[in-house]
């Protein structure tokens, strides 16, 4: 009988060792459990922090660039980052294999970043290139636009020489008041015809030819002795009346020449005064007092 109870005393003893063993083991278990779990959302957070910092990276890098092809793809492969952002959201910590091909993706997208950013430095590149040719190309264009400018000037400045070189010069003017019988006086009354003298000076860079040349007879009181209204020139663009014209050839050389006017109006006692004007210039002036 006692043999019996020391047996179930043992069963029991062996028995209670044996729950106490499962309860410390099972209690063991769920501390590594939580610990796993903990670990589990641990490396979740950190995952979804580095997709949000890689939405980031994206955003940064598109703001930088300006080609809307490269912008565009920049937007496509961020739009993925943020899908896959929101669904780790969704993913339970406990789900392992999603988690791990969640980062698998993320260095995927991570290298496509780099890719781009590599894109984008040798644009970068290219444009700092383009940059400096086309300011290089713009000095150059500015300094032979200078240049051209200098040389038109200068062109323009050598032509108003020579224009100035080329304009006939009178000498000599001479300005007589004849009679009747062709003698010279100074008494207004007596005159039936004026006569204007002068010498067209030598100039080998005048053009040779035909050569116009115009008078204008003004009176005391600055109008033109004219024949007709419609006797006019071009000086200056405007139109100027004269007196008498002549038409002489030309060769370089002196040339005496003389122009009248015949007397068929009242002229007054005063200051006369000739212009003489030859290819559009004035190329000579005298003035001469008369008496009554």
């Amino acid at each position: 009988m006692k043999n019996k109870q020391f047996l179930w005393i043992i069963l029991v003893v062996a028995l209670i060792v044996m729950i106490a063993g499962a309860i410390f083991f099972i209690y063991r278990q769920n501390g590594q459990i939580k610990d796993l779990q903990q670990q589990s959302e641990l490396a979740k957070d950190e995952l979804s922090d580095e997709y949000q910092n890689l939405v980031i990276d994206y955003e940064g890098f598109q703001m930088k660039v300006s080609n809307d092809s490269l912008v565009a793809k920049l937007e496509t492969e961020k739009m993925k980052v943020q899908r896959l952002q929101d669904e780790l959201r969704t993913v339970k910590a406990t789900n392992t294999k999603r988690i791990i091909e969640l980062k698998k993706e993320l260095e995927t997208l991570r290298a496509i970043l780099r890719n781009y950013v590599q894109q984008i430095d040798s644009l970068n590149r290219i444009n700092v290139k383009l940059t400096n040719e086309n300011r290089q190309v713009t000095a150059k264009y500015n300094q032979a636009t200078q240049t051209v400018s200098q040389l038109t000037k200068e062109k323009e400045q050598l032509t108003e020489t020579v224009q100035m070189a080329s304009k006939l010069d009178a000498s000599n003017i001479t300005i007589n008041g004849l009679t009747n019988k062709n003698k010279v006086t100074d008494k207004i009354n007596k005159m039936v015809k004026i006569e204007v003298q002068f010498i067209i000076n030598k100039n080998i860079t005048a053009p040779p030819g035909e050569k116009t040349i115009y008078i204008c007879i003004m009176k005391p009181d600055d109008s033109v002795l004219t024949k007709s209204l419609g006797n006019v020139f071009t000086y200056e663009n405007n139109e100027v009346r004269y007196s008498s014209k002549r038409t002489v050839e030309y060769g370089g050389d002196e040339l005496p020449v003389s122009i009248y006017w015949d007397i068929e109006e009242y002229l007054t006692p005063g200051t006369y005064r000739v212009d003489i004007f030859a290819d559009g210039n004035l190329i000579g002036k005298k003035s001469v007092k008369w008496d009554k």
